[in-house]
């Protein structure tokens, strides 16, 4: 199991054309707002070279992935968090989710309507969040119309946290993103993750530009990256059309000679799995295991152990010791016997960090 990103933008920013360039899942793609309307789910392999790397050396039977998850979420308008455009019924679907993908509009198109008089894709994604924080300002206060009356008769844990969502509240209303609140312990942390806030979310941008600004977007990519990096927030350029027909294409290499020809580099989803990855601090690790390699994702800093539970409960619950092995060692003893021969795999306890690249065999009692 991977990590899920909503795609979420302004009606006909191009977030459907963007759904296919990653997933090549064919979702309807029209000139006109609200096509899409129940959110298009799309599974996909994360690319990973490390993989195909270790399945070269242990020729297992089956190799499997660790995977991202896609959801193309119909465009939300201004209003959408008063129910505008099926609005609370699209913000829903976004608190679902691991991560938002901005898809802002960079191209110009006399066929494709665009809600505001020119393009500009930061006032786009200005557009955008303020209807996420005005949908986080209404679940905030509803949470403190109910401890409102606990708080009043002296519960000192009511009385806690609506200090905490009084703050909350106030960088809400002044425009600031819940991601930016400071939790000082961890009741504080429980309470800001239990109200699923549209905006504590990690967010990246994906800007659609048209073929007349390739290979790198133009002027409005410019000026976008530079507003964008004073929010610390990555920008990934594509071409979304063109993305779309080349996730098409069944043959990798020729995909790849396109992509040259173009002045293209990573593909659009190469780019979201490094930012995604990046903005969610995940890692990934590999378990050989009988005649099944596999790549899983974990949260930097996970426990041996409860790296051992994602796979199976049970192998929590008796977890004896990890036997662990990083990448580059195993790839040049070239399989676990070989490692343990040179003393390259070590024997680690419940609480050792897993760590990106590991090569990791659970021991456990079943």
């Amino acid at each position: 199991m991977g990590f899920s990103c909503g795609i979420v933008g302004l009606p006909n920013a191009g977030k459907s054309t963007v759904f296919n360039a990653l997933t090549a899942a064919g979702s309807p793609v029209a000139a006109y707002a609200f096509c899409t309307i129940d959110p298009k789910e799309g599974v996909v392999a994360v690319p990973d070279p490390r993989l195909e790397i270790l399945s070269g050396l242990l020729d297992p039977e089956r190799t499997t992935p660790t995977t991202l998850t896609f959801v193309d979420i119909a465009g939300l308008v201004k209003g959408a968090s008063r129910g505008e455009g099926l609005g609370n019924r699209f913000l829903g679907h976004i608190r679902e989710m691991d991560a938002v993908v901005f898809v802002l509009r960079a191209f110009d198109d006399e066929n494709v309507s665009h809600s505001a008089a020119t393009i500009d894709p930061w006032e786009d994604l200005e557009t955008v969040r303020a209807e996420l924080l005005l949908a986080d300002l209404e679940t905030v206060r509803r949470r403190m119309e109910r401890q409102r009356k606990a708080a009043k008769v002296g519960d000192k844990d009511a009385l806690a946290e609506m200090e905490f969502l009084t703050r909350l509240d106030a960088l809400l209303d002044e425009g600031g993103l819940a991601a930016g609140m400071p939790v000082a312990n961890e009741c504080e942390a429980a309470w800001r993750d239990g109200l699923f806030l549209l905006t504590a979310k990690p967010a990246m941008i994906i800007v659609n530009f048209s073929e007349d600004d390739l290979p790198d977007g133009g002027q409005r990519v410019a000026e976008l990256r530079v507003r964008a990096a004073g929010e610390g927030l990555a920008v990934i350029p594509i071409c979304g059309g063109l993305e779309m027909e080349l996730a098409e294409l069944e043959d990798p290499e020729e995909r790849a000679v396109f992509m040259e020809d173009l002045g293209l580099g990573a593909s659009a989803l190469d780019q979201v799995v490094v930012a995604g990855y990046e903005i969610l601090d995940l890692i990934t690790f590999y378990t050989p295991v009988g005649t099944e390699l596999r790549a899983w994702t974990l949260p930097a800093g996970t426990p041996a152990a409860a790296a051992a539970g994602r796979i199976h409960t049970d192998m929590e619950t008796g977890f004896i010791k990890a036997e662990v092995t990083a990448f580059q060692d195993f790839v040049d003893a070239g399989s676990e016997a070989r490692a343990r021969d040179r003393g390259i795999a070590r024997a680690e306890g419940r609480g050792y960090l897993v760590q990106d690249r590991d090569v990791v065999r659970f021991h456990f009692r079943a």
